[in-house]
């Protein structure tokens, strides 16, 4: 059984975010959504939150847990015996990042891979820090979260 882990801070969820876990969940036999807490960030939405959105958009995914974690994904990746990390790429600016990352990832744990997996080219510009911006100016974000995030993304800025 191979089970691995796309980590993220999904601060919201995206439709871009869900087609790589859809993605995953046909090629792998467990996927992981862990939501970190990054102490560099300042999320909108607690973890709590994440996590709930997560759970209600991937439910219809049998393969699909939906965790969190602080501290290093490798220590986390250890605990869970995953074999392997996903990591969602959008642009060559998001592969250096991420590239820098999985080295280092490497370094401390040899034992765990990482892969890239393309976005869909319809979500290459979608990001949630995007999504935020345009739903604070009460812009339409319709076709880039689920309607459920939509809702709570509307009702938490208000």
């Amino acid at each position: 059984m191979i089970r691995v882990i796309y980590p993220g801070s999904f601060d919201p969820v995206t439709n871009g975010h869900l087609d790589i876990i859809e993605r995953s969940s046909k090629i792998f036999d467990e996927v992981i959504v862990a939501v970190l807490k990054n102490p560099s960030k300042d999320p909108l939405f607690t973890m709590e939150e994440r996590v709930e959105m997560l759970k209600e958009s991937t439910k219809g995914l049998k393969n699909v847990e939906v965790d969190c974690f602080s501290g290093l994904l490798m220590d986390y990746a250890k605990k869970k015996k995953a074999k392997a990390v996903i990591k969602g790429l959008r642009a060559v600016s998001d592969f250096e990042t991420e590239f820098q990352m999985a080295l280092m990832n490497k370094k401390l744990n040899n034992e765990i891979e990482t892969f890239f997996i393309m976005t869909n080219s319809k979500y290459s510009y979608l990001s949630s820090s995007l999504v935020k911006e345009v739903a604070k100016f009460k812009g339409c974000i319709k076709d880039l979260v689920p309607q459920k995030v939509e809702e709570k993304l509307f009702e938490k800025l208000k």
